[in-house]
């Protein structure tokens, strides 16, 4: 009986190590916003482009492929166990609550934050609470997911239009030729982030800001998000390399 159970133990805690499968990632990106970035990167890369080049880039950078190659790149950075405990956490009823926050603002329309910014700009916030939501957008990696989307976009559209003209580029080159650019974006997107920070949360206690930021703080949805911001360039240039003619 003894070694039954040590051996029922040992195969426990080997199914508990085991890495997690692709699909298991499916809810946490949906937490996290990064489902979000694979669904905007097609419709983003087809903006201002003939509609004869919509069907492939649509196919190329369709955001099922997208977020499930993420998903198969990031199985051996986590563990099980990570994957539970950050779903844990993104489905916590103070995750839910800013969440129900940030979509309030959407089905609000967009002239009450338009109108926030224009009094920002005017009346400018408390600097503690200024810190907060920066901490918090450090921690979540809001600001560096949509200015890295932003910057795989203009890459990939800067991309095209060399191939429009007949010229080639290789991925170093263009990621010299782009460099500004991507400064330029993590600048803008910080501001646009923290604006909208600041109005969604504006009935958030300072307390609860706080315990928000130190969710995403935790081992295991950082190590989620730190692996998905340093693999999504990976993905925007594979996608790059099937667009070679």
């Amino acid at each position: 009986m003894r070694l039954l159970l040590i051996a029922l133990l040992l195969l426990s805690s080997l199914a508990h190590a085991a890495p997690p499968k692709a699909e298991a990632f499916a809810p946490l990106f949906e937490l996290a916003g990064i489902r979000l970035v694979c669904e905007q990167a097609a419709p983003l890369v087809q903006r201002g482009l003939p509609n004869t080049q919509h069907a492939q880039l649509g196919k190329v950078f369709a955001a099922d492929g997208l977020c499930l190659d993420l998903a198969n790149r990031l199985t051996g950075a986590l563990t099980q166990t990570q994957l539970q405990q950050a779903l844990r956490l993104l489905e916590s009823p103070l995750a839910q609550g800013f969440t129900a926050a940030e979509r309030s603002v959407g089905d609000a329309g967009a002239d009450g934050l338009a109108a926030y910014r224009k009094q920002l700009s005017e009346r400018p916030p408390r600097a503690e609470r200024l810190a907060l939501v920066q901490r918090l957008d450090a921690a979540a990696h809001t600001t560096a997911l949509a200015g890295l989307l932003r910057y795989e976009v203009g890459k990939t559209q800067a991309f095209l239009a060399l191939q429009a003209r007949g010229e080639s580029i290789d991925e170093k080159a263009l990621s010299s030729q782009t460099k500004a650019q991507e400064d330029a974006l993590r600048v803008s997107s910080a501001e646009a982030v923290a604006s909208f920070m600041l109005y969604a949360y504006r009935q958030m206690p300072s307390e609860k800001l706080a315990e928000y930021a130190a969710l995403y703080e935790q081992p295991a949805v950082a190590q989620l998000l730190d692996g998905s911001v340093q693999r999504l360039p990976e993905l925007f240039a594979a996608r790059r390399a099937q667009l070679q003619k």
